[in-house]
């Protein structure tokens, strides 16, 4: 039998997971970025998949994709993301969460709940390297699983996607005026 459970967080609970971050961050100065990552990936292992509750485990996906984003040589994000990213991490680099990890079915719930309000704060980051990963995934479909692919390549196909699709819209309108849109001031 499952049982569903929701909750609100108010504006006063939201401010106070804020300040909990902020301390996690300020506390991770002391780190390097890949004590941050490696203290992150640990965490990952050990809550493993198999003992966690499946609304941890759903959450879980979103801190491996963040690890992937800082780790992923090939996506390289410029210092200011990374650093972002790394803030974001810094919470679970904190041994002393609000709840102790050890307590069974609860004790991940406020990894969680950071988890998703980290997902959020950095939804179009996390969107650019889903995106990226296709993309990756579609060249290496095509030209072989070692082809590489840089964020540079992603770019590059995304503005040729862009202005294809500029030119797409430009040509309908003109379909649509007749083709004579009268006289064109630019060629």
């Amino acid at each position: 039998m499952n049982m569903r459970v929701s909750f609100e967080l108010t504006d006063a609970d939201l401010l106070h997971f804020r300040l909990i971050m902020q301390e996690a961050r300020n506390a991770a100065t002391r780190m390097t970025p890949e004590e941050i990552v490696a203290i992150a990936e640990q965490l990952l292992v050990d809550i493993g998949d198999d003992s966690a509750p499946g609304f941890i485990v759903e959450r879980l996906q979103n801190l491996r994709l963040m690890i992937a984003m800082i780790t992923d040589l090939e996506w390289r994000l410029p210092h200011k993301d990374a650093g972002r990213v790394l803030n974001a991490l810094a919470y679970f680099a904190e041994p002393d969460d609000l709840i102790p990890d050890h307590i069974p079915g609860l004790g991940f719930l406020d990894d969680a709940i950071m988890v998703e309000l980290v997902v959020r704060e950095l939804k179009h980051e996390i969107d650019a390297y889903r995106d990226f990963c296709d993309f990756r995934d579609s060249v290496r479909g095509d030209a072989g699983a070692k082809a590489t692919v840089s964020r540079e390549d992603w770019l590059d196909n995304r503005r040729k996607e862009l202005q294809s699709r500029m030119r797409r819209r430009r040509k309908r309108s003109l379909q649509r005026a007749g083709g004579a849109a009268g006289p064109r001031l630019i060629d």
